[in-house]
Parts: structure tokens; sequence; C-alpha cells
């Protein structure tokens, strides 16, 4: 809102000024609307400058400045030729904006080719690669499996914690609620744990948006801010994202992306903890939490059984399995519940 403001004085200021002193024979109102016109074209040139990376302006830079630094050669030679003045003014003054605008034009499109760290701490900065930058909300940080794939090696970069979302910490493990308050701790100890590690880049940053008061809205404005992704397991957070256009890290899609492959015909030896919702249905789970069902598994709750997959239900909340027993299969308080015995 602020840039706003100062836009329209910027375009009142000019406007006024030219009205005031009426360039090239102007009257006041149409000098006015020149000086209108042109302040709407630098706004304009503004926002296309605005869009573009820091190496393109250093490119485009570089670029105008020889070519102007060639025109100037170039309008040596001309002003000792044989040419009457205005002709010689008026081929000057095209040699200058030509050579000036292809400069401007092959340095905006070579920039990427340069790199601005190597010219030295003027384009340094404490603030890591903005593309390489992942923002942290709360929910994956009480969650606490981001801790572990951190340190596997499988996130790379700087993970961003902002400040309010530490405030939101600090309520919930300040929580009278024990619950809460067990899930704020541990959400602290995981953030603790992750800063120890010296192979994990953890940064807290004071940013914060007064304006907005939730939570989640302010981490999607400082993801954009950051140009970076946000990382979380809270479903609703991961759909307001994507219709603010930002990208989402969802650590309940990369578990189930790593759940294995279960093919009907595969066997597998699962545990039986209770029964079904059908008659005679026994209930037990794999290891990542998959829902096995086994027919006829009621009477053996407590355990273990051999199982052949029948078939595999993907559902909106999760994956289930159907199975049941082999004819041959063998039950007993022993064994490895959701192990895979995969057949060929």
């Amino acid at each position: 809102m602020d840039l706003v403001v100062v836009r329209l004085l910027f375009v009142a200021l000019l406007a006024g000024v030219c009205y005031f002193l009426r360039p090239f024979g102007m009257t006041g109102w149409v000098g006015a609307g020149a000086g209108a016109l042109a302040a709407s074209a630098v706004i304009l040139f503004e926002f296309r400058v605005r869009a573009l990376t820091l190496r393109r302006l250093i490119g485009a830079l570089v670029g105008s400045i020889m070519g102007i630094i060639g025109a100037a050669l170039f309008c040596l030679v001309l002003r000792s030729a044989p040419l009457e003045t205005s002709n010689s003014a008026a081929l000057q003054i095209f040699v200058l904006l030509l050579m000036t605008y292809v400069g401007l034009l092959v340095g905006a499109n070579k920039g990427d080719l340069l790199n601005p760290a190597a010219l030295g701490t003027v384009f340094s900065s404490d603030r890591p690669t903005r593309r390489n930058v992942k923002v942290l909300d709360t929910s994956v940080i009480i969650d606490g499996r981001i801790a572990d794939i951190a340190e596997a090696g499988f996130i790379d970069g700087v993970m961003v914690v902002p400040e309010f979302v530490l405030r939101e910490l600090q309520i919930v493990a300040d929580s009278t609620d024990g619950s809460k308050r067990q899930r704020g701790r541990r959400g602290l100890d995981m953030l603790q744990r992750m800063q120890s590690n010296t192979n994990i880049q953890v940064q807290i940053v004071p940013d914060d948006f007064p304006s907005i008061r939730e939570v989640d809205l302010k981490l999607l404005e400082l993801a954009k801010k950051w140009e970076a992704k946000v990382v979380t397991n809270d479903f609703n957070l991961n759909k307001v994202a994507h219709l603010h256009r930002v990208e989402v890290l969802n650590i309940n899609d990369l578990a189930n992306a790593l759940k294995p492959v279960v093919l009907p015909g595969e066997r597998m030896t699962v545990l039986i903890l209770k029964e079904g919702k059908e008659y005679n249905q026994g209930v037990g789970y794999l290891d990542d939490g998959t829902m096995v069902v086994v027919d006829h598994a009621r009477k053996l709750i407590g355990k273990s059984v051999d199982i052949s997959v029948t078939s595999v239900l993907q559902t909106a909340s999760g994956k289930m399995i159907f199975g049941k027993m082999d004819e041959n299969g063998k039950s007993g308080e022993a064994g490895r519940p959701g192990s895979v015995e995969m057949t060929h």
C-alpha cells in the first residue's frame, strides 16, 4: 500500500512540474498530461525491472555501459567527418541509442552466465539462496519426522523457522492441556535436535507480517518473499498454499510414496490386533500403518498369521490391503508383524 502512495505522488509531482514549467512550449494542461504519461512509463519500467533477476540486472547494466562507451568512441570519428552539423548530431544520437539498446539486451540475455558471488562481498548476503530455502510450519516441527528426513540428507538447503512459528510452539508447550503441552515440548526438542546437527542448516528469522493475523497466511507470505517452499503435513495449509501458487513439500505425501507396493497374490505375515467390521474379519497393520483386513481371522486376535493378498484399495485416507489366510499357513504368538514376502 505504501508503494502505491509513493507512485501516485511521483505521477502527481511530475505532472505538476510539467504544468508550471511547460517544457517544449507546451500549454499547462498538455504539459501536465505529458508529465503524467512519462511518470506512468517510468512506473511500468519499474515493474519490468523488478521481475528481473540480479544476474540479468548486472548483465543489462554492464552491457549498456559498454554500449555507451562504444558509442562515444564512434561519435569521435563522426565529429571529424565532413558532415553537416544537423546530420552529424542525428547520426551521433542514433549511434548512441542503438549501441545502448543492443548492449542492454545482449547483457540482459547473457546475464545468467554471470556469478555475482564471485564479484566480491558487495553481492553477498546473509540470506541464503532463495530457491534452496524451506520454510517449516508448526505442525511439521511437532510431527518430528522432519528431523529424521533432514539427518538422512533428503532435504538440503536452509530450513527457515520464523519467530511467529516459535511463538506458536511456545504457546502450545505452555498449554494447560497435558497432551498439547507434550506435543509443544516435542516440537521444541526436535528443533533443538536439528540445530545441534552441523549437517543441517536451521535459521531463525524475525520476518513478520503484522497486518496478517493467521499464522498459515503469514507462512505463505514469507514463502513468497523468500521464493521458498513450505514444508508441512497440514492438509488445509497444503490446499491453501496451492491456491496461492506456493510450492509445498508434504511429509504425508512422502510417507505415502515410500509405502511398499503390494500386489494381489503376494504373501505376508500379519499380527491380528482386532476384529473387523464385517463378519469373521480380523484386522492388522503393517509397519507403516497400512491397514490389513484378513478374512476368517476373527478368532486369531493376538496371533501372527500368514496371508495371501487378494486386493488393494486406495482411499483418500490411505491404503487398505485385503487378504485371506493361506491354506497351508501357520499361526502363532511369535512372528514379525507386517513383514512382506515377495513371490515371483
